[in-house]
């Protein structure tokens, strides 16, 4: 029995597919321009059902390029990675080496920060399970309960100011984040947002210098009637 020849455009298809799978391999990273100007960075605020005093933020990039471009501010990612021109060249293992590191972990908690009244909120990094899709989570744990958060956000910014970031919160809120907008306050529970420790010695203040001229308004009255009836009794002629 005779053995049946290869077909030769079968064998040249097979050759094709064996060198496009092995370039495939040997590809290198796929070059991206810079993008402030692609899609922009996400970010939403949630308060916590049960812990009052806790809010979560979780923070997602716009884009692989934008974590490539952080990795190699970190120094995390080889500098060449980015050009002179400001083409990135990314992977996409550049997101789980970037996730779990400790320098990505200090620059979210020091670029992405929560006040509530005018008190810090100690900010802890959840490990990203998949940093490049789900992004990043923060929570933030305030001094106590929380109805309004204020979220300072400068990711990404020092990098390029070009960077935006549309945030979302409950019942609706909307911002939109970049360099002229850094500060926004989310309205999150039903408890008064906690005054501000200055606030109460200006109210002082400002009640002292009130009182304080009320009651200066008399006195001065009192002393210019002395010094009328004074003159008074100097311009009268002796009987």
């Amino acid at each position: 029995m005779s053995t049946p020849e290869r077909s030769p455009r079968r064998g040249a298809a097979s050759l094709l597919a064996s060198v496009a799978f092995t370039l495939t391999l040997l590809a290198p990273a796929t070059p991206a321009g810079a993008h402030p100007f692609g899609d922009p960075q996400t970010v939403a605020v949630a308060a916590d059902a049960a812990r009052p005093e806790v809010v979560h933020v979780r923070w997602r990039a716009g884009g692989l390029d934008d974590l490539t471009l952080l990795g190699v501010h970190l120094g995390l990612l080889p500098a060449d990675r980015v050009t002179l021109d400001g083409a990135v060249f990314f992977e996409p293992s550049d997101a789980t080496v970037l996730g779990p590191s400790t320098q990505f972990a200090g620059y979210v908690l020091r670029q992405m920060t929560v006040t509530s009244g005018g008190r810090a909120c100690a900010g802890t990094v959840a490990p990203p399970s998949d940093l490049a899709r789900s992004g990043v989570t923060v929570d933030y744990t305030c001094p106590g309960p929380v109805g309004v958060a204020r979220l300072d956000l400068r990711l990404l910014t020092d990098l390029d100011p070009a960077y935006r970031a549309l945030a979302t919160g409950p019942d609706g809120q909307r911002a939109v984040y970049g360099p002229d907008h850094r500060t926004q306050d989310w309205v999150l529970g039903d408890a008064p947002p906690a005054s501000e420790p200055h606030l109460g010695r200006r109210a002082a203040a400002q009640i002292a210098a009130v009182v304080g001229g009320v009651l200066l308004v008399p006195v001065v009255a009192l002393l210019l009637r002395r010094s009328r009836r004074r003159r008074a009794a100097r311009t009268c002629p002796s009987s």
